[in-house]
């Protein structure tokens, strides 16, 4: 068998422990898993560097190698057609607001928010944490006509869509969203506390009211190794 599929196939072992396994567990000694599966000890040590970059094992010098810290999860839940439901994601989430200010749109996101270039556009950064770890850079921009007397404050904790329902009438319906890897560079990192270049999830975000108008784009790095998403399939005749 090929190097590259035995790794694989000690990848895919390994991944079956994981998921029997609590947190911080040590899995089976380097040694033990060459014995068990029949394969050289560095085609099992290139398995786990790859689970350790994904953030699924955490190794530490002189103990062994133990399953990484609980992944955050987001369900995506199918409704009707290519609509998905999105119910709050796991844990307590709190904002730690890193810029908050307003400016014209300028070409770029007048055509994304489907203003006049003039127009002036509320851009929020803020750093996203749920139980004490940093999980996520948000880059919100809104029509700033929309949110006038919106503060800092504000954006630290609760439902923002909840927010603009009940206090700007803002009544938030739909949204596409993308969602592709990418890495940190070396803002991203220090802020989430993660190396530089570590694996992360960039979502992209236009969200929509009851009456159609766009009423924010977001950009959001999500950190690889702390984050997921799971949905719902549902398959008929045509699917591939």
């Amino acid at each position: 068998m090929r190097s590259g599929l035995k790794r694989d196939r000690v990848r895919d072992v390994l991944l079956d422990f994981i998921a029997d396994m609590k947190p911080g567990e040590a899995i089976p000694s380097e040694r033990d898993l060459c014995k068990e599966l029949g394969v050289s000890r560095p085609t099992v040590r290139a398995a786990i560097d790859d689970l350790v970059r994904s953030g699924l094992l955490v190794r530490e010098h002189g103990r062994g190698t133990f399953t990484g810290p609980h992944r955050v999860t987001q369900a995506l839940a199918s409704t009707t057609g290519n609509s998905f439901y999105a119910p709050p994601a796991e844990g307590t989430w709190l904002s730690r607001i890193l810029d908050f200010g307003s400016a014209p749109a300028g070409a770029r996101l007048a055509t994304r928010l489907q203003l006049s270039p003039a127009d002036p556009v509320l851009r929020v950064v803020r750093l996203r944490v749920v139980d004490d770890e940093p999980m996520a850079i948000e880059r919100i921009h809104l029509p700033h006509a929309l949110v006038d007397g919106l503060l800092p404050a504000d954006m630290e904790s609760g439902s923002f869509y909840r927010l603009l329902r009940e206090r700007f009438d803002v009544d938030v319906r739909t949204a596409v969203q993308t969602i592709e890897p990418t890495v940190t560079d070396e803002t991203e990192a220090a802020l989430l506390h993660v190396p530089q270049h570590a694996p992360a999830l960039l979502f992209e975000r236009t969200t929509r009211d009851a009456g159609g108008r766009i009423v924010e784009f977001t950009r959001s790095i999500y950190r690889g190794d702390r984050y997921r998403v799971t949905s719902e399939l549902s398959f008929n005749a045509d699917s591939g």
